[in-house]
């Protein structure tokens, strides 16, 4: 009786090591999962966005992301004057951050 009862503790153990090396595995794997699906496509959008605003010329078109569009007249650190329409009084002075799309002047 004995043995048999020494084989039995030694599954139990056996068992307990599998299922905590189960739940490593599973928390690596959703780690990795959210890192894939949320934090890398985050880290890439910043990257385009920050070289985006970083190639903006004096004359590209832009448009912001309350979707008007416009040209560029002057730049400063975080701010962009954009003349909206064709009346050449209408120029408003817009965070870079707001710019979600840049159309660069043709030569």
């Amino acid at each position: 009786m004995e043995f048999l009862s020494v084989i039995a503790t030694d599954a139990q153990a056996g068992a307990g090591t599998t299922s905590i090396i189960g739940i490593v595995l599973y928390a690596v794997a959703m780690i990795g999962f959210v890192f894939f699906m949320f934090i890398r496509p985050n880290k890439k959008e910043k990257q385009r966005m920050s070289q985006m605003l970083a190639s903006m010329e004096v004359g590209d078109s832009v448009c912001t992301a309350s979707g008007f569009y416009g040209i560029i007249i002057d730049i400063s650190d975080d701010v962009v004057i954009v003349e909206f329409g064709n009346n050449k009084n209408c120029r408003i002075p817009i965070k870079a951050t707001a710019i979600a799309e840049v159309e660069k002047a043709e030569a």
